[in-house]
């Protein structure tokens, strides 16, 4: 038998990485995604001549996608360079605990190193102690500071 794995996303698993974020919404207690969040995905991983989101998925043996992370680069100016941004990772609970968790962020990490970039970031909500754990277990530091956005009129 195969074992679980971690693989860039393909244009089909765009509607299963969607209710997946859909399920990351609720989960985090935020806004559901937008309605049409699988169609954008495709524009922004596989209409451009060089995206910059990068989506894995993490698929059991028999092919169903349990899990996702996405990433792109972004700017540190204290740093004067890039990093790679880790905007989600997300595992249906029942599939928590098996190692599909750590599978998505060496994903992750290859990413980073196959974009010439020494340093991932990401943020979890401060109630989030599984997955402060999760990440403490793996090395990662932890910093407390409050997310903010601001909608603009285009």
């Amino acid at each position: 038998m195969s074992a679980a794995r971690v693989r860039p996303a393909e244009p089909s698993d765009l509607a299963r990485v969607a209710e997946l974020a859909a399920q990351h919404a609720q989960f985090e207690r935020a806004d559901p995604p937008v309605p049409d969040l699988a169609e954008r995905l495709a524009v922004l991983l596989f209409d451009v001549p060089s995206p910059l989101l990068g989506c894995l998925v993490a698929e059991l043996p028999e092919g169903e996608v349990v899990g996702y992370a996405t990433c792109s680069p972004a700017l540190s100016t204290w740093e004067g360079r890039e990093y790679l941004h880790m905007d989600c990772l997300f595992l249906a609970p029942d599939h928590r605990g098996r190692g599909l968790g750590a599978l998505l962020m060496d994903a992750v990490a290859d990413r980073a190193r196959s974009l010439g970039l020494a340093e991932v970031q990401w943020q979890t909500p401060v109630w989030n102690e599984g997955a402060i754990r999760f990440y403490a277990r793996r090395g990662a530091l932890g910093a407390d500071k409050r997310r903010f956005s601001m909608r603009v009129d285009t």
